[in-house]
């Protein structure tokens, strides 16, 4: 980070979250853990994937967050008969009613925004959930014979409620390696549920005012990743990631509870995401303890129990709170 231009980025990315949080503090109450995880992925341009039960303020905080830093927002709710031409759009046939001749002409899906919400995406099917994943990837989608680009920044935070089986349709472990992070959204604190009831019976506080606009952000998510990064924190993702296959140089609880482990994009985003929880915290270099800070959010939904973990009642966040404590910097 040697450009004076660089140095006033940085500058402005610590008070980013200060900012953000006192916006989304007129509509949610509590979630900081949540929020703050939230913004790591966001400035590392990754996705997000929220998981908690009905009524948690899921929606309410990816609204708020899109308009505290001044985005366009779109909004998708996953049903069974949702189809993929729903997500990415379709192209339609018009007839030019002077000379009879006829063109496709492209109409854009919700896809097309800057923060997608796709709510409860465990609801529909495998092919729609599908229609997704070009998207997360390479931010363009095809329809026909052309590809169209989706204008960064473009970001999907999906929610997903983990109670309800019947009538959902599991993520495939393709898609959810695509998540940066998943996101448990737990009940609020007794003062906390307090405060919402008496916040929403009454009239609503102001909506979240834009801290950021379009082009500022874009300039924050790059700068991120021209951050230094220590060669030490770099090898500790890696070998956290890699500790989570199972095989003989895998720890204890790797090989006795766990499927199938982390695949190298979970080395990525335990770098990359210790770099922005640094950056936001003020702190030019990461160190390990932000490697082990994301990590239950990158390797949530990427370490798979086999049957002796679901036989013993062990879960996946535990797994991997005792992966964390096995590994050694």
């Amino acid at each position: 980070m040697s450009a004076p231009d660089d140095s006033a980025l940085f500058d402005r990315l610590t008070h980013v979250r200060a900012d953000v949080l006192a916006q989304l503090g007129r509509r949610i109450v509590g979630q900081t853990d949540v929020t703050e995880r939230m913004l790591v992925a966001l400035f590392a341009r990754g996705h997000c994937l929220f998981i908690g039960v009905p009524g948690l303020a899921k929606t309410l905080l990816v609204q708020s967050t899109a308009q505290a830093l001044g985005l366009h927002s779109g909004r998708i709710q996953f049903t069974p008969d949702l189809m993929p031409a729903d997500v990415t759009g379709a192209e339609l046939l018009d007839e030019d009613r002077a000379t009879g001749q006829r063109q496709l002409r492209f109409v854009p899906g919700p896809v097309f925004t800057n923060l997608l919400l796709a709510d409860e995406i465990n609801r529909t099917p495998p092919r729609t959930q599908a229609a997704l994943l070009q998207a997360m990837q390479e931010g363009q989608v095809t329809v026909g014979r052309h590809t169209h680009v989706i204008a960064p920044p473009f970001q999907v935070f999906a929610t997903q409620n983990p109670i309800e089986q019947e009538g959902t349709y599991p993520l495939p472990e393709a898609q959810l390696d695509r998540f940066m992070l998943s996101i448990d959204v737990g009940y609020p604190s007794e003062a906390e549920e307090v405060e919402i009831v008496e916040r929403t019976i009454g009239e609503l506080g102001p909506e979240p005012e834009p801290v950021l606009d379009r082009e500022t952000l874009l300039a924050l998510q790059a700068l991120v990743r021209r951050l230094p990064a220590s060669d030490a924190v770099t090898r500790y993702a890696v070998r956290l990631a890699r500790a989570t296959r199972p095989g003989p140089d895998a720890p204890d609880v790797v090989r006795q509870y766990v499927q199938w482990g982390a695949g190298p994009r979970a080395s990525q985003y335990l770098a990359l995401g210790a770099r922005v929880r640094a950056a936001l915290d003020g702190r030019l270099n990461p160190d390990v303890d932000d490697v082990r800070q994301v990590a239950p959010s990158v390797l949530g939904h990427r370490v798979i129990p086999n049957f002796a973990a679901e036989a013993e009642g062990l879960r996946t966040a535990e797994l991997v709170r005792r992966l964390i404590d096995a590994v050694k910097a």
